[in-house]
């Protein structure tokens, strides 16, 4: 009886005893002891470590990276415009012990970034359209936004990692008329191209009409050319059988215009005397049977 009762004293004992002097360190975190209140020494290995029971205490603080995610805030634009911004912030404990003195924990660590996040974020908009911070410039806002922090928290313990801008809205009763005024402007700029497009659609076609006229009249100055060529060669052709049997010429072009101007059921009055009628008058009938 009294080994069991020396057995139980001792368990009791060291389930009191043991939490005071051992503790272990996870990997995702790290230890500040403190004694009578301050602080003595800092743990960032993992692992199992000792202190003195009832003097010493040890405060438990997170190694990875934090977000601080605030409610949704109203800022100003370079335009004076109002904008509903979303961001959150990625930070972490860089310096347990400095932490530990100026803001103790988490919690106050975090109100100690948002103030100056709202203050540099609202500077930083303040120099950017909104068509900036929603487009090829958001990038490079957010890494300016980080640079001027990151100094400014430096002195608590805490590192920024980054500062990103979820969302950059309008308030819902400044909506319609933002977009009416867009939309003005596009169509602003859609007159522009259009009337562009009219002017330089009208030199094309003037320079075609040019060109059409242009080549109209080589086409025309040609042929003409060539006909002449053509009337004179016939003509050099005409004369050439003129001069070889002048009676026979002139009797194949009065065949000519006897082909052209009668017909089967034609009648043609002539003069006696006249030169087309010389040669129908010519022609012998067939003696009878």
């Amino acid at each position: 009886m009294k080994v069991f009762l020396a057995v139980a004293v001792l368990v009791f004992a060291a389930l009191i005893l043991v939490p005071q002097v051992a503790f272990t360190v996870d990997e995702t975190k790290q230890a500040i002891v403190l004694q009578f209140g301050e602080p003595i020494r800092v743990i960032t290995k993992s692992g199992l470590h000792f202190k003195t029971p009832f003097l010493q205490q040890r405060v438990m603080l997170e190694k990875r990276i934090l977000i601080s995610d605030p409610p949704t805030g109203e800022y100003f634009d370079a335009d004076k415009k109002r904008l509903l911004v979303d961001h959150l912030t990625r930070w972490r404990i860089s310096d347990p012990l400095r932490f530990y003195q100026t803001v103790r924990d988490e919690i106050g660590g975090e109100g100690r970034i948002r103030p100056v996040i709202f203050s540099e974020l609202r500077d930083e908009l303040a120099r950017h359209f909104m068509g900036e911070a929603i487009s090829q410039k958001r990038e490079p806002i957010m890494q300016a936004m980080g640079e001027r922090v990151r100094p400014k928290v430096a002195n608590f313990g805490i590192d920024i990692m980054d500062v990103r801008l979820k969302r950059v809205d309008l308030p819902r009763e400044v909506q319609a008329s933002v977009f009416a005024r867009m939309e003005a402007e596009r169509q602003r700029i859609g007159k522009g191209y259009r009337a562009d497009g009219e002017e330089l659609a009208a030199k094309i076609r003037a320079e075609a009409e040019r060109e059409r006229t242009v080549l109209l009249a080589d086409a025309y100055e040609k042929s003409e050319s060539l006909r002449g060529e053509g009337d004179a060669e016939a003509s050099r052709v005409y004369a050439d059988a003129f001069q070889q049997d002048m009676e026979f010429y002139q009797f194949l072009r009065s065949l000519e215009a006897y082909e052209r101007f009668l017909s089967q059921n034609t009648s043609v009055v002539l003069s006696s005397d006249s030169e087309l009628f010389r040669y129908l008058m010519s022609i012998q009938k067939p003696p009878s049977p």
